[in-house]
């Protein structure tokens, strides 16, 4: 491809992420995976430089631009070598016209600001937000060690964490046999540290009542060394139909799925009310802590959507603490640094729950926020995460 091919591309790609953003559709990664599958022209080459400017815009605006040709011209007002690409050719963009459409530049939207802000966070956490994050590996204990998936896709090992390899953004990793195999599942270190707060032991009882595709899942099972009983539950099918192959894939026999109808949870969990001794609430959010990944995140957010999402984040706290047994454990994540869906939503369960408190959490990253702990990009290298572990007393 040339040059303005590639460029005319990038611009094709913003508008698919603009588009799904402003549609409910898509996070920009698999916008982004559905872009180059059909296309598969484009080389290796051609995809890296595409995906690096189109990533590039989407970083550099957090409000939603007009459209993706204004968010790249402006980019090109700063880059003469781009604007050159503007040159009109059968596959490029038409040439620039000094008086159409810039976009603005923004962290984010000024109300998100304004709340990242009041939960404690400055300008160097801001800029970390958007960096692009690393590629982490946890490696599945119950199948290997973290040497041998190390000699065979390289990395580095994290000192902090036994299970964990950091290696480059964008390392090829899918195909490579520890993936394929299931003696190695791609999650960020953030993800492997919070599902250490639930502190699940062998032989015991957990229930993931936010599964998803089931990345906590298979870590809690590995905590439980393959022993016990993991019920696994989520209102996605299609997340949740993703659980069973990977936890095969791993060898984890102990982890069973439950697809639920949303808002009837409680009601669907009735045979398992009050057994549990560990319930991981991983609750749906407004992902402020993954823009490193999903930067379009920011076009998404707006109150009214933050006022639901914390609204379903109670409502999953309340039907956890009815599945838990007497002295059984709530851990709460989000992958959010807003009080709002961590530290204030935590006090106000406990203010619901009188005979519940916050457990103290010994975690080898992040610091005390509040009733649990907060990681971020700046601090700890990991996504963004609030977490609480909530018992009886």
């Amino acid at each position: 491809m040339t040059p303005a091919a590639r460029t005319q591309a990038a611009i094709d790609l913003v508008d698919a992420i603009l588009d799904a953003a402003r549609g409910g559709g898509a996070a920009g990664d698999q916008v982004a995976k559905r872009f180059f599958a059909a296309r598969r022209y484009a080389g290796s080459k051609d995809r890296r430089a595409i995906r690096t400017l189109a990533y590039d815009a989407v970083r550099r605006f957090g409000e939603p631009p007009v459209n993706a040709r204004a968010a790249i011209v402006t980019l090109a007002d700063a880059d003469p070598a781009l604007a050159d690409t503007f040159d009109g050719s059968t596959y490029g963009p038409p040439a620039i016209d000094p008086a159409e459409a810039r976009a603005q530049e923004a962290f984010a939207p000024a109300w998100l600001v304004d709340a990242l802000r009041s939960a404690g966070l400055d300008d160097a956490e801001f800029a970390a937000l958007l960096d692009r994050a690393p590629l982490d590996i946890r490696v599945n204990r119950l199948r290997t060690d973290r040497d041998a998936v190390i000699a065979e896709i390289g990395g580095e090992p994290a000192a902090d964490l036994p299970d964990a390899i950091r290696l480059p953004a964008d390392t090829p990793v899918d195909r490579s046999e520890p993936m394929r195999d299931g003696r190695g599942e791609v999650q960020d270190i953030g993800s492997q540290i919070v599902s250490l707060a639930v502190a699940a032991e062998p032989d015991g009882f957990a229930i993931d009542l936010c599964a998803g595709g089931g990345g906590k899942t298979l870590a809690i099972a590995a905590q439980m060394d393959g022993r016990g009983r993991i019920l696994a539950t989520d209102t996605d099918r299609g997340r949740l139909s993703r659980l069973s192959p990977r936890a095969a894939r791993a060898g984890v026999t102990i982890a069973e799925t439950r697809l639920l109808d949303p808002g009837k949870e409680a009601a669907m969990l009735d045979d398992v009310a009050g057994q549990a001794d560990w319930v991981m609430v991983d609750a749906p959010c407004s992902g402020t802590g993954t823009w490193r990944r999903n930067p379009e995140a920011r076009w998404r957010l707006t109150p009214d959507r933050l006022d639901r999402l914390t609204a379903t984040q109670a409502r999953l706290l309340d039907v956890a603490a009815d599945l838990t047994g007497p002295t059984g454990t709530i851990t709460y994540v989000v992958c959010s640094l807003l009080d709002a869906e961590g530290a204030g939503q935590v006090a106000a369960f406990l203010s619901r729950h009188p005979g519940w408190h916050a457990l103290p959490l010994a975690l080898p990253r992040g610091r005390v926020h509040g009733p649990g702990m907060r990681l971020t990009p700046a601090s700890d290298s990991t996504d963004g995460f609030f977490v609480a572990r909530l018992g009886r007393g």
